[in-house]
């Protein structure tokens, strides 16, 4: 033998030997003049994960691939020419279905001819050794068709050597993960990092959007230098962030094996490029991406507007806001203006009744379409409007899930008209932060529109002359939450009167822990040990909740805590009840520094927390789930005489350390003081007899409310009193807004929507006796929460959609009564839930050629009512005070 052939040899080996060592395959190619044939199949499954729900949809398909190589140039880059062929696909009807919900017999899917024609359309890849460098076909094909196609030839996308790289494919941009062992090779690719075109939206607070779950996996079979099979499996778990019981499931399969042994195939071409080489294909084939094209579905069942206005007179909406059955209607609205043009909108709102009107603006403006908001343009009159109305629409479009710089721009050209009304013109104020503030969330902080209305704020801020003109801009600032502003709002924290100074606090409160710098906690201190000037008690307590709510020093609990000693009895007692809160709540930011400073004698010992005061602050858990907690807080601060100073009342939801201040509601009453005998602090100032409210709710700050102001303003009111409450909020929401396209390895796209719509009717009332010598408060609040989670998928041969509904209605009432003709003053605190009803619908429904078929099952029930109870010191005064009242 020739020793230099026997040297070769032996080097040849040497290098196999490393290579598989290291883990590495040989090159993959395919031999000219060969058709290689595989056989296709594809599963996929869409379900409900929940029960009782009926049997989800299956589809399965299965085709020949052909693949022969048409070119190859001297680096080892080949064209391939992908076909697929004799197509064919089975699905589970309905109506076969046995009772215990197994399957009957799949029954097949014809497809048109005109489909299978276009299937049979070939594609062609730039492909070495197991990269896909180009995509070519023809870009006027159906975009299922394409994307099927796509599906395929992302199968034929891998890496012989183990390590992790980015991959495009049909899902897009992706991290993918290599290993290898033998002949096979496993990809593990992470759906959550693959980068593709944006499509859909989701609600601006991630605790009303959705939670994705998804999984890939494909395994790999090499031999002899060429793929023998591959197995890719998909899953997907979806569900509201609120809700995982109402989860659904998307289970996917493709496996591409060949059929051996190859045949003789086509000749390769001539030609000195891949260029040319295509140019003499049959067809026009152009360079396409590989990731998959989104898909919109035509729909031909939804609620059609101009359907609704031919029979209007006979379709009135019930307005009752806290029955689900308007809330649903709410978000039918919203389904028909999406679609619907301008001039529909606008015959829409000329034509309900005047009792309807502020429905349909809300909807209109939840809509958020180009042809909603133009109607409303055209609509809505700022000079001739109702004020309620006007309100409404500001509300609305505060309250937004995800505002549009077109919604901010709307707002901005109806608030620059002049001679606005005053509560309009504070409305639009607040509108304006909250719409800033979430425009700034969804990173678009560089429109046009948000610098504008930026703008809009502080030039009204610093042109303000009068102290509640400041409070509006400074609540604006508070529901925007730029970190830009914050040195703004501390000057006013420190150096504005009492009331300007209270609101900058609150506005300041309200931002992540990550922006309370050393700057806010430095001004935070001087406020509350009164370093440059004397501060209102609520001022003062307000800023130590600063400091001990946001990664607190030990130094700052330290001070807080040796300076309550000095602190008159009502505003120690609550200072050093905040500080024990922080103790027993698991979720608080503070609880392990609290605890460490809490084992120290000198600090936890009887002389600190023996106060005797009336004032309380508990927080405590509502309802616990696996995906979320609900907490209620409530603070009462007393005024030496017994008299109540200041309540709020706090409903909080926190979801994965995310934190959604649902409801806030701040009962306050100032200047009391001399009429109960009371004197001022040394180097206070003397505050107005005032009482108010504020609220905020879902993070949006309202416009206050003012009960009375002035000693004169309380007598009309007490003595000219009406029976009917205060409404602080009444109207129609649309909390959840979600639609995302979820494209499927194989090619084929499932469509995630999630919508939720509140209704809410909330009401206060406050009534002082003056002959009983008793002061009550009441805030009732009705709602309905509708939640509707659908998942459509789209086939060239199939549609199906699998959709849960669910309801709920509630009612909350927290009542308080003050008896002040004893010493100390008697408060008794009520928080009642009636019972809750509640309903789920679970459809399935799917369409294939001619046959279509749809599912339903569902339950129903009714959650008891409940009267919470607050602590054992208010458990007695209220049986004290209430069986006095049955007496």
């Amino acid at each position: 033998m020739n020793p230099q052939a026997v040297l070769g040899y032996f080097c040849l080996l040497c290098f196999s030997f490393r290579s598989t060592a290291k883990g590495d395959l040989q090159p993959l190619s395919f031999q000219p003049g060969t058709l290689y044939q595989y056989r296709y199949t594809l599963d996929i499954q869409l379900e409900h994960a929940s029960t009782p729900s009926p049997r989800g949809v299956g589809l399965r398909a299965e085709a020949w691939v052909q693949l022969h190589r048409l070119w190859r140039d001297r680096g080892g880059e080949e064209l391939l020419q992908v076909q697929i062929r004799d197509l064919k696909a089975q699905h589970e009807p309905e109506e076969e279905r046995s009772q215990n919900g197994a399957g009957g017999l799949p029954a097949e899917i014809a497809l048109s001819q005109e489909a299978q024609a276009e299937l049979q359309q070939p594609v062609f890849i730039s492909w070495s050794s197991g990269k896909v460098k180009a995509f070519y076909g023809d870009e006027a094909e159906t975009i299922l068709i394409s994307n099927l196609k796509r599906g395929v030839v992302s199968l034929l996308q891998l890496q012989l050597h183990a390590g992790t790289a980015v991959e495009e494919d049909i899902s897009g941009s992706c991290q993918v993960t290599y290993a290898i062992s033998n002949h096979s090779i496993t990809k593990t690719k992470d759906l959550l990092s693959c980068a593709k075109l944006k499509t859909g939206f989701t609600s601006v607070n991630k605790i009303f959007g959705v939670e994705w779950q998804p999984t890939s996996r494909s395994q790999y079979v090499v031999k002899d230098n060429l793929l023998q099979s591959v197995l890719a499996e998909e899953s997907h778990v979806l569900f509201p962030a609120l809700r995982s019981t109402t989860s659904i499931k998307i289970s996917s399969r493709q496996q591409l094996q060949l059929v051996s042994p190859p045949t003789p195939g086509p000749a390769e071409a001539a030609g000195q490029s891949l260029e040319d080489v295509l140019a003499g294909t049959e067809g026009q084939h152009q360079p396409l991406g590989m990731a998959s094209l989104p898909f919109r579905r035509v729909c031909t069942h939804c609620p059609s507007l101009r359907a609704y206005l031919r029979a209007f007179d006979t379709q009135r909406v019930k307005m009752d806001t806290s029955k689900a059955a308007t809330t649903w209607q709410f978000q039918r609205f919203i389904q028909m203006m999406r679609s619907s043009k301008k001039r529909d909108v606008l015959q829409l709102l000329r034509r309900v009744p005047e009792e309807m009107l502020p429905f349909v603006v809300e909807a209109a403006v939840a809509a958020q379409s180009v042809a909603s908001l133009a109607a409303l343009s055209d609509f809505l009159d700022f000079s001739k409007e109702p004020k309620s109305l006007l309100e409404k629409f500001l509300y609305a479009a505060a309250f937004s899930p995800r505002p549009s710089g077109e919604l901010l721009r709307l707002v901005l050209d109806k608030m620059n008209r002049k001679q606005l009304a005053p509560k309009v013109q504070e409305t639009g104020i607040v509108a304006v932060g909250s719409l800033v503030g979430k425009l700034c969330q969804q990173k678009l902080c560089g429109l046009q529109e948000v610098e504008h209305g930026v703008e809009t704020i502080l030039t009204g801020l610093r042109g303000a002359k009068e102290e509640p003109e400041v409070v509006i801009y400074l609540l604006a600032l508070g529901n925007a939450l730029l970190p830009e502003t914050i040195p703004t709002l501390l000057d006013y924290a420190e150096e504005g009167p009492t009331t300007v100074t209270a609101v900058a606090i609150s506005a300041l409160r309200r931002f992540p822990t990550e922006y309370i710098s050393i700057e806010v906690k430095q001004a935070m201190r001087r406020i509350f040990h009164e370093k440059r000037k004397s501060y209102e008690k609520m001022c003062r307590l307000a800023a130590a909740e600063i400091l001990l709510d946001n990664k607190p020093l030990p130094m700052d609990v330290i001070n807080i805590l040796l300076a309550s000693n000095m602190l008159e009895r009502e505003m120690a007692t609550f200072l050093l009840l905040k500080v024990q809160n922080s103790l027993r709540a698991d979720h608080h930011p503070a609880r392990k520094i609290m605890k460490d400073i809490m084992r120290d004698p000198r600090i936890n010992n009887y002389n600190f927390f023996s106060k005797a005061g009336m004032s309380s602050s508990f927080s405590g858990p509502l309802t616990v789930t696996q995906d979320l907690l609900s907490t209620f807080g409530l603070d009462l601060l007393f005024l030496e005489g017994g008299f109540l100073r200041k309540s709020v009342s706090d409903f909080s939801l926190l979801h994965h350390g995310r934190q959604l201040r649902a409801a806030q509601v701040t009962i306050e009453a100032q200047g009391m003081e001399p009429m109960l005998g009371e004197n001022v602090l040394e180097g206070e100032e003397e505050p107005e007899l005032m009482a108010g409210m504020s609220a905020i709710f879902f993070d949006v700050q309202l416009r206050p409310i003012v009960f009375f102001q002035g000693y004169t303003d309380l007598m009309a009111k007490v003595l000219l009193s009406s029976e009917e409450p205060t409404s602080v909020f009444k109207g129609n929401l649309l909390l959840m807004d979600h639609h995302q396209v979820l494209p499927l390895q194989s090619g084929l796209q499932v469509a995630i929507r999630l919508q939720g719509g509140l209704g809410l009717d909330i009401s206060a009332d406050i009534d002082l006796s003056i002959w009983e010598q008793e002061l009550k408060t009441s805030i009732n609040t009705r709602g309905s929460l509708t939640i509707d989670f659908q998942a459509e998928l789209d086939a060239p041969f199939l549609q199906a959609t699998v959709r849960s509904q669910t309801e709920v209605e509630t009612s909350i009432h927290f009542d308080t009564i003050l008896r002040f003709s004893s010493s100390p003053v008697l408060t008794c605190l009520q928080l009642r839930e009636e019972q809750v009803p509640y309903r789920e619908i679970f459809t399935v429904s799917q369409s294939a050629g001619s046959q279509s078929s749809t599912a339903r099952k569902g339950r129903r029930g009714t959650v008891p009512g409940r009267e919470f109870a607050l602590h054992q010191a208010n458990s007695k005064v209220c049986n004290l005070l209430l069986t006095a009242e049955e007496e």
